[in-house]
């Protein structure tokens, strides 16, 4: 496969036009020996039935991540409607990601109470891509939140929602 890149492509363009492509927000989340560790993400994405895999994207420059690898599994929490605003504080540095967000134990990671789903992984590789890794999980466990729940979407740099017409 060849590659035609344009080197000249603006950082901001490309993320502009991107930000075209709806995308989930997620949280993944590790046990720690020093707590819970988490980072926000909305490169999530299935990649096998057979075998069950996913993968999401972290930063090569993230101080989560490392600590997210030495656990060797995390739990991906896909975020509800209403989680805007803590998803904004999973990504922020220097803050206590989890103050005020309930949280439950889950055997790959830490759960919050109230996402829609939550996908337990043990990391199967990691893979380097520019200025990010593709980290992708073997899953050992899915769940999904009894009743109604709509999904935090991100699209052209703002957060939505949206609600399956059945």
């Amino acid at each position: 496969m060849g590659t035609n890149i344009d080197p000249q492509i603006d950082p901001d363009r490309f993320r502009q036009v991107l930000g075209h492509l709806p995308t989930g927000v997620t949280v993944v989340a590790a046990h720690h020996p020093s707590g819970p560790v988490a980072m926000s993400a909305n490169s999530v994405t299935s990649v096998s039935l057979d075998p069950p895999l996913i993968l999401f994207c972290p930063a090569k420059s993230s101080t989560s991540w490392p600590r997210i690898r030495e656990s060797g599994r995390f739990c991906v929490n896909v975020f509800a409607a209403h989680h805007g605003e803590v998803s904004e504080r999973f990504a922020a540095q220097g803050v206590d990601r989890f103050e005020g967000v309930s949280w439950h134990s889950r055997p790959a990671g830490p759960a919050l109470d109230d996402a829609v789903a939550w996908i337990e992984c043990t990391i199967d590789a990691e893979h380097e891509a520019g200025d990010h890794l593709i980290v992708v999980g073997a899953v050992d466990q899915l769940d999904v939140r009894e009743g109604e729940a709509n999904p935090l979407v991100f699209f052209r740099g703002r957060y939505g929602s949206f609600s399956a017409n059945d």
